[in-house]
């Protein structure tokens, strides 16, 4: 008989909740989002996203042995032991794309957050807990800090300040290869401009398999719902230099705080939709200011291309609205045809990468593995 098909758990955290799903080779048998209470999550304010790790990884824990999933590292192996556990990659040192072993490095790197804090730092700690009890491998596939940008890319304009490549990786580049299988063709022979549109925005320019160009998600680009993107940085500064005024209050004014939620105080689109219906200019002009400036970060990943891009993808969470899709559509369809892929596949997009590892499609890859075109980081 043949072997079975390799069971593996992705697990991806975010602000609010950590989503986990279950497949057996290419099918998902489950996924569950295990939200996190608004009184518990407001105990950790302030403090390190670490700090979280051991909630997160007991609701995880709780969730798979209900479902019949085994945690034990001894004896035989029952039918729904796991093969590998595969979380979301955090930031990370600037990487080159692909599945990476979670090492001792990659998880002292993440507890000392030295490039930022983010849920997504706890998607490694968590594979490699649930993999420890599990007797199996961990992995991350496409962390935020994936870096395949070219040298012209990284001048900001001011010496020592070059711009980082974090962004949406995960979401983007398998979307970018979902739409070439669909049009029977290699991911390395497109030109695509990819936009993601979630909680927070990445508008990137893919060339030759490469994201050579994207908007830094936490301080570029346009704003999104939670985000401020590229603001004015002489008033930025005139604010940093208050007397008072701490970097970790900038920090979530610009990266929680920020975008559609300091204008509306809502982080919800279909709130800001539904003002709009009842005739509320203030969430209109909001919301249309967003999709102006996504509208003009991909004119300028088009700029990156010379011109010639052979789509624009539209994917993430608000592209479940058709009056966003409506909207994008009408100002880039000059630049290519636009497709649409609502929501964020990202649990498929993480057991895939660790399936390919498994089946020897290619190889893990060890922390730290520098894109060519990177930085010389450490």
């Amino acid at each position: 008989m043949p072997s079975p098909e390799p069971l593996v758990l992705a697990v991806n955290p975010g602000s609010t909740s950590t989503k986990l799903a279950l497949f057996r080779g290419g099918e998902q048998l489950w996924s569950v989002s295990l939200s996190i209470d608004d009184v518990l999550l407001a105990e950790f304010r302030g403090r390190p996203i670490v700090d979280q790790l051991e909630l997160r990884s007991a609701a995880c824990e709780y969730a798979l042995r209900a479902r019949g999933v085994s945690l034990r590292s001894e004896g035989p192996a029952p039918p729904a032991a796991l093969a590998a556990v595969v979380g979301r990659g955090g930031l990370l040192a600037p990487l080159a794309s692909g599945t990476y072993r979670v090492s001792e490095r990659m998880l002292a790197d993440l507890h000392a957050h030295e490039r930022g804090e983010h849920a997504s730092n706890l998607g490694a700690m968590i594979a490699a807990r649930l993999a420890a009890g599990a007797g199996c491998k961990a992995f991350i596939v496409d962390p935020v800090s994936v870096d395949e940008w070219e040298p012209v890319a990284r001048l900001s304009g001011l010496a020592g300040l070059d711009r980082p490549a974090l962004s949406h990786a995960l979401n983007t580049k398998a979307i970018a290869k979902r739409y070439a299988r669909e049009c029977g063709r290699a991911y390395g022979d497109l030109r695509l401009v990819v936009i993601h549109l979630g909680s927070g925005t990445t508008v990137s320019a893919h060339r030759d398999g490469r994201m050579v160009d994207a908007s830094n998600a936490r301080e570029e680009g346009p704003f999104s719902m939670e985000r401020a993107g590229g603001v004015p940085v002489m008033r930025l500064a005139e604010l940093a230099t208050s007397p008072g005024i701490t970097f970790a209050e900038i920090e979530r004014m610009l990266f929680v705080e920020g975008g559609v939620f300091s204008y509306l105080g809502t982080r919800d689109l279909r709130d800001v939709l539904a003002r709009v219906e009842t005739g509320d200019s203030q969430a209109a002009l909001v919301l249309e200011a967003l999709l102006y400036q996504t509208a003009k970060e991909a004119g300028a990943m088009a700029a990156v291309l010379e011109g010639r891009v052979d789509a624009v993808l539209l994917t993430g969470g608000m592209v479940h609205s058709s009056f966003v899709t409506h909207s994008l559509t009408r100002r880039l369809q000059w630049i290519a045809p636009v497709h649409v892929y609502p929501g964020e596949d990202e649990l498929r997009a993480l057991a895939e990468g660790a399936l390919r590892v498994l089946w020897r499609q290619e190889a893990a890859l060890d922390y730290p593995v520098r894109s060519p075109a990177g930085p010389n980081l450490p």
